[in-house]
């Protein structure tokens, strides 16, 4: 006897037993949290690698490399580079553009727009599906939630077909219905925490792009004054 209501209560049973919409739920949930899983890591070495090439760049150019050859650098195709040289490349490109003895405002405010517009774009790209992780720890509960209500609406259901209501004609059905909560938990808890540790890294990395851009702008403000 033992034996078998060990078998009814195990995962699987209860799943495969579950109805059609708890199932669905389920299926949901572990769509959701593999996605988050690959974005997560996805992003973990995006996020880790973007910080190494800013931490190399900012050793090379503050120990006073020559600017063009640091240009040439960035844009050799069999380089890769990060997403402040690439910041540094536009405004220099920019900057070079215009000939001697122009206007320096305008030259410097060209070469600002320059460098945002490159900032912007990189920036875009490292909070990529940083909004798919908060709404994954944001709604996956909820949906976890409404597997678990449902599978409780129709354990109680099912008691009115029953004379004599015991804890054994409940438990399956409750069984199954907070195996759904728990799977919405398990696919919220780690994009949240991923979330929030991403979030925070790109911010450090937004603010040393700008603090480098409106360094560099006063290193090209003094060249062209030379």
């Amino acid at each position: 006897m033992s034996t078998t209501v060990t078998q009814d209560m195990s995962f699987l049973h209860l799943i495969t037993g579950a109805s059609v919409l708890v199932q669905l739920v389920m299926l949901i949930l572990v769509m959701i949290s593999l996605l988050s899983w690959w974005y997560i890591f996805r992003k973990l070495f995006v996020i880790r690698n973007e910080i190494n090439k800013t931490d190399e760049f900012e050793d090379v150019f503050w120990r006073g490399a020559d600017l063009n050859s640091l240009y040439q650098r960035t844009t050799n195709s069999r380089y890769v580079s990060g997403s402040m040289e690439r910041i540094f490349a536009a405004g220099f490109n920019e900057f070079n553009k215009h000939p001697i003895g122009s206007d320096l405002d305008a030259v410097m405010e060209s070469t600002r727009r320059a460098m945002r517009a490159t900032y912007q774009r990189e920036m875009d790209y490292l909070e990529s599906h940083l909004s798919f992780l908060a709404t994954v720890g944001s709604v996956s509960p909820y949906i976890g939630l409404l597997g678990t209500v449902w599978g409780i609406m129709n354990s109680f259901r099912s008691l009115s077909s029953v004379t004599q209501a015991t804890i054994a004609h409940v438990a399956p059905g409750i069984a199954e219905a907070l195996i759904a909560t728990a799977m919405g938990l398990f696919a919220a808890i780690p994009a949240v925490v991923a979330y929030n540790r991403y979030a925070s890294r790109t911010d450090q990395l937004a603010t040393r792009f700008e603090s480098f851009m409106e360094e560099l702008s006063n290193v090209l403000q003094r060249r062209a004054a030379q």
